[in-house]
């Protein structure tokens, strides 16, 4: 009897240890299968992340690819651009992406590929009218040329005559000539007895020259090429600029020979130094003469 029921208690002990035996068998078994899933999910999970930075940098490419001449499609393009440039950022600096995070990550690309074709689809609808308008433009553009070829005859021989006519009504200083005065009004050449320049000159006859009040202005170069001025403000204007004047005098021109003397007054001035001056004179924005003088 006591060994029948050492007996049942090994058998029942065998019955414990194989049941756990089978167990543990089952749980490694789970563990290994869980484990192997969950590394093929790894996989999985940084394929589709790989996929998608591949993507979104295809994308990146396409919106750089993009050019249109129009401001707000430009800047809304650059929007878009900037949008895939900061989600490519946030999937590279993702180490382990979840499914919900890689979900987002499919959503959003899909989004933003969606609106690049919609953006290709406008700038090719506007290139297409663009290419329609610049077809009537250029043929505008023909028939104006064959307009402007039959006037540029016409427009060529009408400036010829205005330069003609210009050239004729500019007024023309004769006998220009420059002298030193010294204090008791004589001509002097001694720098150091010289209070003023005198310069004299006729402007000559034009009857085609607009007549009334002129300003005569000349300019006195010294022997070291500097402008003598009075002030720095006293400026006429000539050609396309503003340039300094030395004296003026204001005369009413009526169309006939008008002699006129002009002064340098060097009163109160350091003594002006020896060698050779230049004069020029100017009326209407014309260079009308020049001449020059020694003083020694």
């Amino acid at each position: 009897m006591l060994k029948d029921n050492i007996n049942n208690t090994e058998k029942k002990k065998s019955i414990i240890v194989i049941a756990l035996s089978v167990v543990l068998a089952v749980m490694l078994i789970l563990y290994f299968t869980e484990r192997s899933q969950h590394n093929e999910v790894l996989s999985e999970m940084g394929q589709e992340k790989d996929s998608l930075q591949i993507e979104l940098q295809r994308i990146s490419v396409g919106y750089d690819s993009l050019t249109v001449e129009n401001d707000t499609l430009t800047q809304s393009l650059q929007m878009a651009s900037e949008q895939v440039r900061q989600l490519l950022t946030e999937v590279e600096q993702t180490k382990k992406a979840s499914y919900k995070q890689i979900s987002r990550y499919r959503k959003e690309v899909t989004t933003l590929r969606k609106i690049m074709r919609n953006y290709i689809v406008q700038i090719d609808s506007l290139n297409k009218r663009n290419a329609i308008l610049l077809a009537e433009n250029n043929q505008v553009k023909q028939k104006i040329a064959k307009v402007s070829k039959k006037n540029e005859k016409l427009s060529q021989s009408n400036e010829e005559l205005k330069e003609q006519i210009s050239i004729a009504a500019t007024l023309e200083a004769q006998n220009i000539k420059a002298i030193g005065i010294n204090k008791k009004g004589k001509e002097n050449h001694k720098a150091r007895k010289i209070e003023k320049l005198k310069i004299t000159c006729t402007l000559s006859k034009n009857v085609t020259a607009k007549r009334g009040e002129k300003n005569i202005y000349i300019r006195i170069m010294d022997p070291f090429e500097n402008l003598l001025v009075e002030e720095e403000d006293n400026t006429f204007k000539y050609e396309d600029s503003k340039i300094q004047y030395s004296a003026v005098r204001s005369v009413n021109y009526e169309g006939e020979a008008l002699p006129i003397a002009i002064y340098w007054d060097n009163t109160n001035k350091p003594p002006l130094s020896k060698g050779k001056y230049v004069v020029h004179l100017f009326t209407d924005g014309n260079n009308i003469g020049e001449t020059s003088l020694e003083i020694k």
